[in-house]
């Protein structure tokens, strides 16, 4: 959007550390490429064991050596892939967690008495509960052990091949209850940085509100205390150079003047205190969307834009909120453009995001809220889906 009254600013992108082995599900950091993302702890762990099993390639038979080498080395790449791929291509990347348990029994089927290549379905479990919905995980899982099960007792040379399938079970189980638990605290995390970003938005909002209502009261006090006094004096003052004693006394006729002046300095003072700049939408915002890491806000707010009634104010930031959550969440944008600009008595707020929202996409809680707060303050809100496939929001509220 085209910078207005050179109020145009950006946020400083705010980068959280990234889960475990993949991001949980619905709280994927934007990262891109990010290879840092490699290096956090359970990521790092299950790179030593791929580099482990590498080891034991080779006590496999000469003439699979080469296959079991590829074999692992495409395992490597699908696993090294869910840290470094984009959020968009979702599609591909469930797509490698469905072929790395494939990869895993290939290599398992190539020797099932050499115990190591089993634990790549260890840290396919890991990866799966990190990104998969915990029911769809369980079933998956379940099905590849039964594969499992099925390679070991059609290949032969074990003699308890379900005792090596239970196993093996039980540190998956260990794998998927440390990736629940790091799944946990991160949305525990995200939530209670999004909340400590509302407190200190509202708190903005609400220290902005103390400071406009401090002013209006020593306005008051300075126009119905001192002007009122100041206007008795001066009414005394030429009372009594009327009187013939007092008549062409200069200090008296000084004091008159002296006291109109001050009069008027405090009508002065009175109005500079009422006339306010409004509330800070500005920082308001911004500590709102501080703790996002995307979509990034970028704010154009207008030169005439004054906000001075709290309610509305409240309003707006709960817009953006709004806006910036279904940004992330739905359409997958890395910048939210937000606009506020006066036309007349009325207040326009522009939002267009950079993301993707699917055809036929329906309005939900969040929207239906946005609906029902503004028109509480007479306000209305309108939706499109642009061109590109952005979701594009145009509220307008009482100024």
């Amino acid at each position: 959007m085209p910078a207005a009254g050179g109020h145009r600013s950006a946020v400083p992108e705010v980068t959280f550390a990234a889960p475990p082995i993949a991001a949980a599900r619905g709280g994927r950091q934007h990262a891109g490429m990010d290879r840092s993302r490699l290096l956090n702890p359970l990521n790092l762990a299950a790179l030593l064991t791929l580099g482990a099993i590498s080891l034991s390639i080779r006590y496999f038979d000469e003439g699979s050596r080469p296959l079991a080498w590829c074999l692992l080395g495409l395992f490597a790449a699908g696993f090294l892939s869910l840290s470094l791929w984009p959020p968009r291509l979702r599609l591909a990347e469930h797509a490698v967690l469905a072929a790395l348990p494939v990869i895993a029994l290939a290599l398992i089927a190539l020797d099932p008495r050499i115990g190591t290549a089993p634990v790549l379905l260890v840290i396919w479990a890991g990866a799966v509960f990190a990104d998969w919905p915990s029911r769809r995980a369980v079933l998956a899982v379940l099905a590849v052990n039964v594969a499992y099960y099925l390679v070991l007792k059609h290949a032969g040379g074990l003699r308890a091949p379900l005792m090596s399938v239970l196993i093996f079970i039980g540190f998956q189980a260990f794998a998927a209850l440390c990736m629940h638990y790091a799944r946990s605290a991160e949305r525990a995390r995200d939530a209670l940085a999004q909340v400590n970003a509302d407190l200190l938005a509202t708190r903005a909002l609400l220290a902005d509100s103390a400071r406009d209502a401090e002013r209006l009261r020593v306005a008051r006090e300075l126009h119905d205390v001192a002007g009122h006094k100041l206007t008795a004096m001066r009414l005394n003052l030429r009372a009594l150079a009327d009187e013939p004693g007092f008549a062409g006394n200069a200090q008296l006729r000084i004091a008159e003047q002296l006291s109109g002046e001050l009069l008027g300095d405090i009508r002065n003072v009175v109005q500079a205190l009422r006339d306010s700049g409004g509330l800070d939408l500005a920082t308001a915002l911004r500590a709102l969307a501080a703790p996002m890491p995307r979509p990034r806000l970028q704010l154009d707010i207008a030169d005439d834009v004054r906000v001075t009634d709290p309610a509305i104010a409240e309003a707006v930031l709960r817009l953006v909120q709004e806006a910036l959550t279904n940004a992330a969440r739905h359409a997958d944008a890395d910048t939210l453009d937000v606009a506020l600009h006066r036309d007349g008595d009325v207040l326009h707020v522009t939002i267009e995001d950079d993301g993707h929202v699917r055809e036929g996409w329906r309005e939900g809680n969040g929207i239906c809220g946005m609906r029902e707060r503004l028109a509480a303050l007479h306000g209305r809100l309108r939706l499109a889906r642009t061109a590109r496939g952005a979701m594009r929001i145009d509220a307008e509220l009482p100024a």
